[in-house]
């Protein structure tokens, strides 16, 4: 296949999966436990079992998308249309039985469905760059990210923008459709034929390492995404300026994007990384001094944190895929471990942080101490800092160089 990528379809189509990704790690939680009383100890606990099917199913995922590479354009619309699905399911739908058990069912289809887009569409993009002039990984990694980014925009405060939850996800099934009619000419199902599997990506040094630094440096954000609505309610005492607080955050990251990486192609993403890194650390660091009523000083967090995960989001996956180019050229074994390590950080989060703040006595809406509050400030700031210092580490550690 000789035809030049759409690069705007790979634009909107990130759009559409990223808006069912962090997103519902910031919406479904509070709706559960606004709507239904969930308590926050259940949800965490549901989110990290459906994660634990990971261990088994993302790689499998990777399996299959080789399997039916040949069919990728009709695998692709059957799992967006069923995320649609359950996503006005959860969020549309009374739930049919127990809420957490509903909980339970609809996020499994959204969170199946999402894995096997996002090990598609970023396979695909490795096919897709070799076919773009200059550094092809890094411009097809800027339309891509952004796109994921600006939909992460909108999906964060569609809730409010739109008339509640109902809406929002009404919106993203029309997004879905406009998203596979985009991509609809995109799906070559790669020109590789043969596979290396999941040998080929771990053993090779510098993927294993990539896959580190995923983790360690994804965790922050899953750490914020996480515990996000409850420091702007009720450490900052500012109910109501959540949605204006992720447009900000995630506005930042996707106009930086495009800065990061031009400034990459010039200097090299590693440098560019590493910088952003140490923006995110200062971002956080000053997030355990906030009190109540600091929102000015907060918006500037959420603008340079924001700024820092526009290069997280594009250059990391660009640096991973240009691996995949040379050890495992299909690359869907080695986005199907990516998919895990990145949707894993946010159930480890969820697992961890929400018992444990029930654990010190925090309680969402309600009036806390001042050690629970505190407690909240040093696991929103205080612990993503310690993981972006693991993730330098590991970043500066990693030998490009290394023998296949």
């Amino acid at each position: 296949m000789t035809r030049t990528p759409t690069l705007p379809a790979f634009a909107i189509f990130a759009a559409m999966i990223a808006a069912a990704g962090l997103p519902l790690y910031i919406h479904a939680p509070k709706f559960y436990v606004d709507e239904y009383g969930v308590s926050l100890a259940a949800l965490g606990t549901v989110l990290f079992g459906l994660r634990l099917l990971d261990f088994v199913q993302d790689p499998v995922l990777g399996k299959l998308a080789t399997v039916w590479r040949n069919k990728r354009g009709l695998s692709v619309c059957v799992a967006a249309l069923t995320m649609a699905a359950a996503m006005l399911g959860l969020f549309s739908v009374a739930p049919a039985t127990a809420p957490l058990v509903w909980f339970a069912v609809m996020l499994t289809l959204v969170f199946s469905s999402f894995s096997y887009l996002t090990i598609c569409f970023y396979a695909e993009g490795v096919s897709s760059a070799q076919r773009i002039e200059g550094q092809g990984h890094i411009k097809l990694a800027r339309w891509r990210e952004t796109g994921a980014l600006l939909g992460i925009c909108a999906a964060s405060v569609a809730p409010i923008a739109i008339g509640g939850y109902g809406g929002f996800a009404f919106a993203f099934a029309i997004l879905t459709v406009v998203a596979l009619w985009a991509m609809r000419r995109e799906w070559g199902g790669s020109e590789v034929e043969s596979s290396t599997g999941f040998a080929g990506v771990l053993s090779d040094p510098v993927a294993r390492r990539l896959l580190m630094v995923a983790l360690f440096n994804a965790a922050p954000v899953a750490v914020s995404s996480t515990l996000f609505l409850f420091f702007v309610e009720s450490k900052l005492d500012a109910p109501g300026w959540e949605g204006p607080f992720l447009l900000l955050f995630f506005l930042s990251a996707a106009l930086a994007a495009p800065f990061w990486s031009r400034l990459a192609e010039a200097i090299g993403e590693r440098k560019v990384l590493l910088v952003a890194m140490v923006l995110a650390i200062a971002a956080f660091g000053f997030a355990v001094t906030l009190g109540a009523g600091d929102t000015w000083a907060f918006g500037l967090i959420c603008l340079a944190s924001g700024a820092a995960l526009g290069a997280d989001m594009t250059l990391l996956p660009a640096l991973f895929a240009r691996r995949m180019e040379k050890v495992s050229p299909g690359a869907s074994e080695g986005f199907g471990l990516w998919s895990f390590v990145s949707k894993f950080t946010l159930a480890l989060a969820a697992v961890t942080l929400l018992p444990l703040l029930e654990s010190g006595g925090f309680q969402a809406g309600q009036e806390n101490t001042e050690d629970a509050l505190r407690l909240l400030s040093l696991l929103y700031g205080a612990l993503p800092c310690v993981l972006k210092l693991l993730a330098i580490g590991l970043l500066v550690s990693i030998n490009f160089e290394d023998k296949e």
